[in-house]
């Protein structure tokens, strides 16, 4: 039996303004091609399938037209995790009519426990793997919240919390492995020590609920990781993998190889386990320095041959604002095609900056998360200091609101 292993698809995401519709599109046919090629039995999509609660008709379009041309491969079973990004009854809203597709969704974690835990069968009914699909375990699903706790106290209940909903499989699935049939499962969360770029979204509050490799049971043969974008290995634990998400989703992921994760399972081992790295159809491009420097390295740019044309990101330090660099730029494109767009970025390097200057390098008001523009705010209006305990109170309302708005 053969799966693969994939994540964090963000369907329907943007860079800044831009759609990356047909980058997403581009994956989504390779990936129709490659289940087809390897002969894949089993695709785990671990979480993130969509950038926000709420996709628009073109990511949902994509999204269903995906999942029909599953059924015209050899894949038989199709098990799809929410993740922190993923509204859980946005997902959840057509598992019963998918469910007779074998396409399997847990949205979130299900009222019933075992609900989680799906056999998969070969084409004579013969059980031969079993997933634990773990979704994102949000604050709601691991603790109970208690009023006045500090923050440590959080951490480790969280981190409890996860640890005890994955070890609370070992029991309904100690009878499988007793027969020999190999056990992975799912989770969407931040294991430490991971490689970040600038696009995931902080998974708890500050990131709490970090787990190491070691804290995961045992028992699993596999653990398909969702929510960081560079595919890598946790703890240097072979079978814990991110796949990583298969386009670039911020200028931060420009040099990184894209990829998919494949198993193999023989006599109720892993036999086999590769790495399969995603064509890119549109190069994203960093380029830093002072306006002369920037310029020669755009001048030396070459054209990469691929579907889509590039997109630079164009990071000049400047010690005064530059009103036509726009225009300065336009005019190095002439004659290279396969520059697209540029997406200029000027880095103030003066002492003196206002709110929008002291950004950090590279960051627009746009590429911000919230907790850094309530920070960066507190510092233009009281200056710099310590506003840990503010920025707490800040982040669990702004979590509180974004659960309850996925409730709703």
């Amino acid at each position: 039996m053969k799966l693969l292993h994939t994540a964090d698809w963000h369907l329907g995401k943007k860079l800044e303004q831009c759609e990356r519709t047909e980058e997403h599109q581009h994956f989504l046919d390779w990936l129709i091609e490659t289940l087809s090629a390897e002969c894949i039995d089993v695709l785990v999509i671990a979480g993130d399938v969509f950038d926000t609660g709420f996709p628009s008709n073109t990511a949902l379009e994509q999204y269903y037209r995906f999942l029909r041309n599953v059924k015209n491969t050899c894949c038989r079973e199709v098990i799809i995790i929410g993740g922190n990004h993923d509204s859980i009854s946005t997902l959840n809203a057509p598992k019963e009519l998918l469910k007779y597709f074998n396409v399997h969704i847990i949205g979130g974690v299900p009222s019933v426990f075992t609900e989680q835990i799906i056999p998969v069968n070969d084409e004579v009914g013969k059980l031969q793997l079993v997933v634990c699909a773990v979704p994102f375990l949000r604050d709601k699903d691991v603790r109970l919240s208690i009023p006045g706790e500090t923050g440590a106290e959080r951490e480790s209940r969280i981190k409890q919390g996860i640890c005890d909903h994955y070890n609370r499989f070992k029991e309904h699935i100690a009878g499988y492995k007793a027969n020999g049939i190999p056990v992975i499962a799912t989770g969407h969360l931040f294991a430490a020590g991971s490689s970040t770029s600038d696009s995931e979204k902080e998974i708890h509050v500050g990131n709490l609920g970090q787990l190491c490799g070691d804290q995961f049971p045992k028992e699993f043969d596999y653990i398909a990781l969702g929510h960081i974008h560079r595919p890598q290995v946790v703890n240097k634990m072979n079978h814990i993998r991110y796949s990583g998400s298969p386009v670039a989703l911020s200028f931060s992921e420009s040099d990184d190889k894209k990829m998919v994760i494949i198993l193999e399972f023989e006599d109720g081992k892993i036999s086999r386990l590769e790495e399969h790295e995603i064509p890119c159809c549109r190069k994203l491009i960093r380029i830093k320095g002072n306006l002369d420097a920037v310029k020669s390295k755009l001048l030396l740019l070459e054209d990469h041959r691929l579907k889509y044309p590039s997109w630079a990101e164009v990071q000049v330090e400047t010690e005064s604002y530059i009103a036509d660099l726009d225009e300065q730029l336009d005019q190095l494109r002439v004659g290279k095609p396969f520059i697209e767009r540029f997406f200029p970025r000027q880095v103030r390097t003066s002492s003196i900056q206002a709110l929008d200057g002291k950004l950090e390098e590279g960051m627009t008001l746009a590429d911000l998360e919230p907790k850094a523009v309530f920070l960066k705010k507190c510092e233009a209006e009281f200056g710099e200091s310590d506003y840990e305990d503010l920025v707490k109170t800040f982040e669990e309302a702004l979590e509180k609101m974004e659960q309850t708005g996925e409730a709703e």
